[in-house]
Protein backbone atom coordinates (compact mmCIF):
# COMPACT_ATOMS: atom_id res chain seq x y z
CA UNK A 1 0.00 0.00 0.00
CA UNK A 2 1.41 3.38 -1.01
CA UNK A 3 2.17 5.71 1.89
CA UNK A 4 0.32 8.97 2.53
CA UNK A 5 3.49 10.97 1.87
CA UNK A 6 4.03 9.31 -1.50
CA UNK A 7 0.39 9.80 -2.53
CA UNK A 8 0.78 13.51 -1.79
CA UNK A 9 4.10 13.59 -3.64
CA UNK A 10 2.40 12.08 -6.70
CA UNK A 11 -0.28 14.78 -6.60
CA UNK A 12 2.37 17.52 -6.48
CA UNK A 13 4.44 15.96 -9.26
CA UNK A 14 1.41 15.68 -11.51
CA UNK A 15 -0.26 19.04 -10.86
CA UNK A 16 2.14 21.21 -8.88
CA UNK A 17 2.01 22.53 -5.30
CA UNK A 18 -1.08 24.75 -5.55
CA UNK A 19 -3.83 23.87 -3.07
CA UNK A 20 -7.22 25.36 -3.88
CA UNK A 21 -9.06 26.45 -0.76
CA UNK A 22 -12.84 26.13 -0.91
CA UNK A 23 -14.22 28.67 1.59
CA UNK A 24 -17.74 29.42 0.34
CA UNK A 25 -19.07 32.81 1.40
CA UNK A 26 -22.64 33.66 0.41
CA UNK A 27 -22.05 37.37 -0.06
CA UNK A 28 -19.08 36.72 -2.40
CA UNK A 29 -20.82 34.30 -4.77
CA UNK A 30 -21.64 35.46 -8.31
CA UNK A 31 -24.82 37.50 -8.26
CA UNK A 32 -26.50 34.94 -10.53
CA UNK A 33 -26.04 32.28 -7.83
CA UNK A 34 -27.33 34.59 -5.11
CA UNK A 35 -30.46 35.24 -7.14
CA UNK A 36 -31.09 31.65 -8.22
CA UNK A 37 -30.42 30.06 -4.82
CA UNK A 38 -31.69 32.80 -2.53
CA UNK A 39 -33.62 30.24 -0.46
CA UNK A 40 -31.09 27.41 -0.72
CA UNK A 41 -27.59 28.79 -0.06
CA UNK A 42 -26.05 25.37 0.59
CA UNK A 43 -27.21 24.24 -2.85
CA UNK A 44 -25.46 27.30 -4.29
CA UNK A 45 -22.25 26.21 -2.55
CA UNK A 46 -22.50 22.79 -4.17
CA UNK A 47 -22.93 24.12 -7.69
CA UNK A 48 -20.34 26.86 -7.27
CA UNK A 49 -17.84 24.52 -5.63
CA UNK A 50 -18.15 22.03 -8.47
CA UNK A 51 -17.43 24.79 -10.96
CA UNK A 52 -14.35 25.89 -9.01
CA UNK A 53 -13.05 22.31 -8.98
CA UNK A 54 -13.61 22.05 -12.71
CA UNK A 55 -11.95 25.39 -13.51
CA UNK A 56 -8.89 24.79 -11.30
CA UNK A 57 -8.30 21.14 -12.24
CA UNK A 58 -5.75 21.86 -15.00
CA UNK A 59 -3.57 23.74 -12.51
CA UNK A 60 -4.09 21.98 -9.19
CA UNK A 61 -4.53 18.47 -7.85
CA UNK A 62 -5.06 19.42 -4.20
CA UNK A 63 -8.11 20.99 -2.58
CA UNK A 64 -8.78 22.10 1.00
CA UNK A 65 -12.33 22.43 2.34
CA UNK A 66 -12.82 24.85 5.24
CA UNK A 67 -15.49 23.10 7.31
CA UNK A 68 -16.68 26.22 9.15
CA UNK A 69 -18.25 27.84 6.09
CA UNK A 70 -20.29 24.72 5.42
CA UNK A 71 -21.23 24.14 9.07
CA UNK A 72 -22.62 27.68 9.16
CA UNK A 73 -25.55 26.48 7.03
CA UNK A 74 -26.36 23.45 9.15
CA UNK A 75 -27.15 19.96 7.82
CA UNK A 76 -27.64 21.24 4.28
CA UNK A 77 -24.22 22.87 4.39
CA UNK A 78 -22.58 19.71 5.68
CA UNK A 79 -24.29 17.71 2.93
CA UNK A 80 -22.87 20.19 0.44
CA UNK A 81 -19.34 19.65 1.75
CA UNK A 82 -19.76 15.88 1.66
CA UNK A 83 -20.98 16.08 -1.95
CA UNK A 84 -18.09 18.31 -2.97
CA UNK A 85 -15.50 16.10 -1.29
CA UNK A 86 -16.86 13.11 -3.19
CA UNK A 87 -16.83 15.12 -6.41
CA UNK A 88 -13.25 16.26 -5.79
CA UNK A 89 -12.08 12.70 -5.20
CA UNK A 90 -13.79 11.53 -8.39
CA UNK A 91 -11.90 14.26 -10.26
CA UNK A 92 -8.63 12.98 -8.80
CA UNK A 93 -8.02 15.72 -6.26
CA UNK A 94 -6.10 15.08 -3.05
CA UNK A 95 -8.53 16.28 -0.34
CA UNK A 96 -7.69 18.12 2.89
CA UNK A 97 -10.41 18.70 5.50
CA UNK A 98 -9.56 21.91 7.34
CA UNK A 99 -11.38 21.52 10.65
CA UNK A 100 -8.49 22.04 13.11
CA UNK A 101 -9.66 19.26 15.40
CA UNK A 102 -8.16 18.74 18.84
CA UNK A 103 -9.33 16.54 21.69
CA UNK A 104 -8.31 13.48 23.69
CA UNK A 105 -9.01 9.76 23.91
CA UNK A 106 -12.27 8.47 22.40
CA UNK A 107 -13.34 11.95 21.28
CA UNK A 108 -10.20 12.38 19.19
CA UNK A 109 -10.69 8.90 17.76
CA UNK A 110 -14.25 9.77 16.76
CA UNK A 111 -13.10 12.98 15.06
CA UNK A 112 -10.46 11.02 13.16
CA UNK A 113 -12.85 8.26 12.13
CA UNK A 114 -15.28 10.86 10.82
CA UNK A 115 -12.53 12.61 8.85
CA UNK A 116 -10.99 9.50 7.31
CA UNK A 117 -14.00 7.20 7.15
CA UNK A 118 -17.13 7.28 5.04
CA UNK A 119 -18.46 10.50 6.62
CA UNK A 120 -15.88 12.80 5.01
CA UNK A 121 -13.35 10.47 3.36
CA UNK A 122 -10.60 13.11 3.41
CA UNK A 123 -6.98 12.33 2.64
CA UNK A 124 -5.73 14.66 5.37
CA UNK A 125 -7.03 16.59 8.37
CA UNK A 126 -5.75 19.73 10.11
CA UNK A 127 -5.33 19.31 13.86
CA UNK A 128 -4.53 21.54 16.82
CA UNK A 129 -1.70 20.26 19.11
CA UNK A 130 -2.51 22.46 22.11
CA UNK A 131 -3.77 19.51 24.22
CA UNK A 132 -0.50 17.59 23.82
CA UNK A 133 0.67 14.22 22.55
CA UNK A 134 -2.31 12.19 23.82
CA UNK A 135 -4.56 14.44 21.73
CA UNK A 136 -2.54 13.77 18.56
CA UNK A 137 -1.90 10.04 18.93
CA UNK A 138 -5.50 8.90 18.16
CA UNK A 139 -5.43 10.90 14.94
CA UNK A 140 -2.10 9.36 13.93
CA UNK A 141 -3.34 5.84 14.72
CA UNK A 142 -6.52 6.23 12.70
CA UNK A 143 -4.68 7.83 9.78
CA UNK A 144 -2.11 5.04 9.58
CA UNK A 145 -4.57 2.17 9.70
CA UNK A 146 -6.87 3.63 7.03
CA UNK A 147 -6.75 2.27 3.49
CA UNK A 148 -5.39 4.14 1.67
CA UNK A 149 -3.30 5.75 4.36
CA UNK A 150 -4.25 9.24 5.49
CA UNK A 151 -2.28 12.05 7.09
CA UNK A 152 -2.34 15.10 9.33
CA UNK A 153 -1.28 18.72 9.19
CA UNK A 154 -0.52 20.04 12.68
CA UNK A 155 -0.69 23.77 13.43
CA UNK A 156 2.88 24.93 14.07
CA UNK A 157 3.29 28.57 13.00
CA UNK A 158 0.12 30.04 11.60
CA UNK A 159 -0.30 32.87 9.10
CA UNK A 160 -2.70 35.11 11.04
CA UNK A 161 -1.36 38.41 12.45
CA UNK A 162 -2.09 37.42 16.04
CA UNK A 163 -0.51 33.99 15.80
CA UNK A 164 2.58 35.04 17.73
CA UNK A 165 0.63 35.82 20.90
CA UNK A 166 1.19 32.27 22.12
CA UNK A 167 3.29 30.69 19.37
CA UNK A 168 6.23 33.06 19.99
CA UNK A 169 6.29 32.67 23.77
CA UNK A 170 9.79 31.63 24.83
CA UNK A 171 11.46 29.61 27.52
CA UNK A 172 15.16 28.90 27.93
CA UNK A 173 15.24 26.63 24.86
CA UNK A 174 13.25 28.70 22.38
CA UNK A 175 9.75 29.77 21.30
CA UNK A 176 6.69 27.58 21.65
CA UNK A 177 6.35 26.99 17.90
CA UNK A 178 9.81 25.37 17.87
CA UNK A 179 8.73 22.94 20.59
CA UNK A 180 5.67 22.05 18.53
CA UNK A 181 7.89 21.64 15.46
CA UNK A 182 10.17 19.23 17.32
CA UNK A 183 7.16 17.17 18.38
CA UNK A 184 5.77 17.08 14.84
CA UNK A 185 9.14 15.93 13.51
CA UNK A 186 9.21 13.10 16.05
CA UNK A 187 5.60 12.00 15.31
CA UNK A 188 6.41 12.08 11.62
CA UNK A 189 9.31 9.63 11.90
CA UNK A 190 7.10 6.57 12.06
CA UNK A 191 6.06 6.66 8.42
CA UNK A 192 8.64 8.12 6.04
CA UNK A 193 7.75 7.41 2.42
CA UNK A 194 9.98 6.90 -0.59
CA UNK A 195 9.70 10.64 -1.32
CA UNK A 196 11.58 11.37 1.92
CA UNK A 197 8.66 12.83 3.85
CA UNK A 198 6.27 11.42 6.43
CA UNK A 199 2.57 11.43 7.24
CA UNK A 200 2.43 14.07 9.99
CA UNK A 201 2.74 17.44 8.31
CA UNK A 202 2.96 20.98 9.63
CA UNK A 203 0.94 24.11 8.97
CA UNK A 204 3.47 26.93 8.55
CA UNK A 205 2.40 30.29 7.14
CA UNK A 206 4.01 32.11 4.24
CA UNK A 207 3.46 35.43 6.02
CA UNK A 208 6.47 34.77 8.28
CA UNK A 209 9.15 33.88 5.69
CA UNK A 210 12.07 33.92 8.12
CA UNK A 211 10.32 31.45 10.40
CA UNK A 212 9.23 29.38 7.39
CA UNK A 213 12.88 28.91 6.40
CA UNK A 214 13.87 28.23 10.01
CA UNK A 215 11.20 25.56 10.37
CA UNK A 216 12.06 23.90 7.07
CA UNK A 217 15.59 23.45 8.37
CA UNK A 218 14.26 22.11 11.68
CA UNK A 219 11.80 19.67 10.02
CA UNK A 220 13.54 18.41 6.87
CA UNK A 221 11.27 15.37 6.46
CA UNK A 222 7.91 16.99 7.21
CA UNK A 223 5.36 18.01 4.57
CA UNK A 224 4.31 21.65 4.96
CA UNK A 225 0.84 23.04 4.33
CA UNK A 226 1.54 26.72 3.69
CA UNK A 227 -1.36 29.20 4.09
CA UNK A 228 -1.00 32.96 3.74
CA UNK A 229 -0.02 33.06 0.07
CA UNK A 230 -1.83 35.67 -1.99
CA UNK A 231 -4.64 37.52 -0.23
CA UNK A 232 -2.87 37.43 3.16
CA UNK A 233 0.36 38.89 1.76
CA UNK A 234 2.69 35.90 1.44
CA UNK A 235 4.56 35.68 -1.87
CA UNK A 236 5.37 32.71 -4.07
CA UNK A 237 9.05 33.26 -3.35
CA UNK A 238 8.33 33.04 0.37
CA UNK A 239 6.37 29.81 -0.09
CA UNK A 240 8.99 28.18 -2.31
CA UNK A 241 11.45 28.38 0.58
CA UNK A 242 9.60 25.39 2.04
CA UNK A 243 10.25 23.23 -1.04
CA UNK A 244 13.14 21.08 -2.15
CA UNK A 245 14.74 21.83 -5.52
CA UNK A 246 12.53 19.11 -7.05
CA UNK A 247 9.40 20.99 -5.93
CA UNK A 248 8.36 18.56 -3.20
CA UNK A 249 7.93 19.27 0.48
CA UNK A 250 5.19 21.90 0.56
CA UNK A 251 1.71 22.52 -0.73
CA UNK A 252 0.63 26.15 -0.86
CA UNK A 253 -2.96 27.08 -0.15
CA UNK A 254 -4.86 29.94 -1.72
CA UNK A 255 -8.52 30.30 -0.75
CA UNK A 256 -9.90 33.76 -1.50
CA UNK A 257 -7.41 34.15 -4.32
CA UNK A 258 -8.73 31.04 -6.08
CA UNK A 259 -12.39 31.02 -5.09
CA UNK A 260 -13.25 34.71 -5.29
CA UNK A 261 -10.86 36.63 -7.58
CA UNK A 262 -13.86 38.62 -8.82
CA UNK A 263 -16.71 40.85 -7.70
CA UNK A 264 -20.20 39.26 -7.47
CA UNK A 265 -21.42 41.37 -10.42
CA UNK A 266 -18.55 40.25 -12.70
CA UNK A 267 -19.99 38.22 -15.58
CA UNK A 268 -16.49 36.91 -16.38
CA UNK A 269 -16.01 35.22 -13.02
CA UNK A 270 -15.20 31.81 -14.50
CA UNK A 271 -12.37 33.27 -16.57
CA UNK A 272 -11.10 35.10 -13.47
CA UNK A 273 -10.85 31.82 -11.54
CA UNK A 274 -9.08 30.07 -14.41
CA UNK A 275 -6.60 32.91 -14.75
CA UNK A 276 -5.97 33.03 -10.98
CA UNK A 277 -5.18 29.31 -10.89
CA UNK A 278 -2.89 29.53 -13.93
CA UNK A 279 -1.05 32.53 -12.47
CA UNK A 280 -0.63 30.99 -9.03
CA UNK A 281 0.65 27.71 -10.43
CA UNK A 282 3.20 29.49 -12.62
CA UNK A 283 4.39 31.64 -9.69
CA UNK A 284 4.73 28.69 -7.34
CA UNK A 285 6.70 26.74 -9.93
CA UNK A 286 8.96 29.73 -10.50
CA UNK A 287 7.98 30.06 -14.15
Amino acid sequence: MQSFADLLADAVRQNGPLCVGIDPRWESLPISFQQKFAHAPAEAFTHFGRKVLELCAPNSGIVKFQAAFFELFGPAGMQSMQTLIQDARERGYFVILDAKRGDIASTATAYAQAAFGSTWNADALTVNPYLGADAIEPFIQEARKAEPQRGLFVLVRTSNPGGGLFQNLKNETGPLYRHVADAVASWNEGAIGECGYGDVGAVVGATNPHELRELREAMPRVWFLVPGYGAQGGTAEDARAAMRPDGLGAIVNSSRGMTFPFQPEDAQWEARIQHAAQKAQAELRGE
